[in-house]
């Protein structure tokens, strides 16, 4: 039976979870840099490791409300389109693995056009975890956009 690993995070009161293979590192919050005339869910951009990452506050990506920066915000260093980006989200929880027959598809409700970042739904011991497909939480101009940025 195949296994995922995921790291699972949250927004607001809601469990996210991503492929831990996309993720190339978990950090802290750092203050960010304003870059002019950028989407409003462009948090800014930072130095990391010698490189300028753009920052994408999830919460605002997903229209959700989110709990604003805290002690526990942490920036997910991935790789979209080949590109690092930081995501914003308001905790990291944890790794867990989780069986393929444990992710159920996204339901018809929910599996609109502007939801194809949503891969399925894991279910675990009561818990409902969102797996999102990072290659997809951007369309492609917002993509283009943020080639702009680096």
């Amino acid at each position: 039976m195949k296994e995922n690993q995921l790291v699972v995070f949250r927004l607001g009161e809601e469990e996210y979870g991503m492929d831990i293979l996309g993720v190339k590192e978990i950090i802290r919050y750092q203050k960010t840099v304003k870059v002019p005339d950028s989407p409003d869910f462009i948090e800014g951009i930072i130095n990391y490791r010698d490189s300028v990452v753009p920052i994408m506050d999830l919460n605002k990506r997903f229209r959700l409300t989110g709990k604003g920066l805290s002690d526990t915000t942490r920036v997910i260093i991935v790789n979209m389109g080949g590109k690092q980006v930081g995501l914003m989200v308001d905790q990291v929880e944890e790794v867990l693995r989780i069986n393929e027959s444990s992710i159920e598809a996204t339901p018809e409700v929910v599996a609109g056009v502007d939801r194809q970042y949503i891969r399925g739904i894991g279910k675990l011991e009561g818990r409902l975890i969102i797996i999102l497909d990072v290659e997809r939480v951007l369309t492609e101009g917002e993509k283009q956009e943020l080639q702009q940025i680096q």
